[in-house]
């Protein structure tokens, strides 16, 4: 299994900060939740940390005992 770590209000539209998939591309791992969360993650604005290190989304795959974190937009003020 890879766990995925949801920050900020993605961790509210997940139900939770964290949750474990099945390994694969992720594209069909976002594809196989939610409408409105799956939404929220392919926007342009959300990071991705897989094993703490920024990645790009093309073409990721998530395999077994990775961890891949969610990161939204973050406003300051």
């Amino acid at each position: 299994m890879a766990r995925l770590v949801f920050l900020g209000r993605l961790a509210d539209l997940a139900g939770g900060a964290e949750r474990e998939v099945a390994p694969g591309p992720l594209a069909g791992v976002i594809a196989d939740m939610e409408p409105e969360l799956a939404q929220a993650l392919a926007g342009p604005r959300v990071r991705l940390a897989l094993n703490g290190a920024l990645v790009a989304g093309d073409g990721l795959v998530v395999k077994a005992g990775d961890e891949l974190a969610f990161l939204p937009p973050v406003s300051g003020g």
